[in-house]
């Protein structure tokens, strides 16, 4: 419970946050520019892995709490997230999602959309399962983590402007896959993305009065009805949250 030796710097980097967000958790903490250093890195080469020649390593900076000493560069940081990225995905089974003719890049894309819906863990082989049915079925994914990176709003609501925004990655408006990561998922979403639960499910929303689970469903009749329960309930709230927490 104590926190690191004075001459230590300790950067905790949650699963599923984007480059632009890990940049603000390591502030000035380590020199140099994390953005700069994130571009492109000796060790990795994000084609070896089905990316477009000019992929950045968003994807790719394996999230976990990291030591270095004060005076340290953002370089080090980066280089150490590259090494734990190479190792954890290395203990992956590919084997599912290759049979879907989908390669490391299109898991390390679902994946990051994983982590910024599931909030429940149980929950990411399901959720995973809708993104590969919605895609088989050729419906758009409609998840909103894409716009929010798109348009670089992770908490505030999202405006109307927004939602229609001209971008690859509003999965509203576009089919398929978006261009690419929307952050650095960890091992147990990468996992899921690439051996999803076997479902039929098309669609989900949050159920009211939990901690963020899900209710799941195969019809837009019943996804409908449990969009109303769940605007009915923030409506009974003023507006706010119908989630516990």
């Amino acid at each position: 419970s104590e926190g690191p030796p004075a001459d230590v710097v300790r950067v905790a980097i949650p699963e599923g946050r984007s480059r632009r967000e890990v940049d603000r958790i390591v502030g000035n903490r380590l020199r140099g520019d994390y953005i700069t250093q994130t571009r492109r890195s000796a060790q990795l080469d994000p084609r070896r892995y089905g990316a477009p020649r000019n992929a950045t390593l968003e994807g790719f900076l394996f999230p976990a709490s990291y030591e270095f000493k004060k005076n340290s560069r953002t370089a080090q940081l980066v280089a150490e997230q590259v090494a734990q990225f190479k190792r954890n995905f290395a203990r992956v089974d590919m084997a599912f999602a290759k049979r879907r003719k989908l390669n490391a890049y299109d898991v390390l894309t679902i994946a990051s959309m994983i982590d910024r819906e599931a909030s429940v863990a149980r929950e990411r082989p399901i959720i995973a399962s809708v993104i590969y049915n919605r895609l088989r079925e050729g419906i758009p994914l409609g998840i909103d983590a894409t716009i929010r990176y798109a348009t670089n709003n992770w908490s505030r609501p999202l405006t109307q402007s927004q939602l229609a925004v001209n971008s690859p990655f509003n999965t509203r408006t576009r089919r398929g896959l978006p261009p690419g990561p929307i952050g650095s998922p960890g091992l147990a979403s990468i996992r899921a993305a690439a051996r999803p639960a076997r479902t039929q499910y098309l669609f989900y929303v949050v159920k009211p009065g939990t901690c963020g689970e899900h209710a799941f469903t195969k019809t837009d009749a019943e996804f409908q009805r449990d969009v109303e329960r769940y605007n009915r309930e923030r409506a009974r709230r003023g507006g706010k949250s119908p989630t516990r927490c």
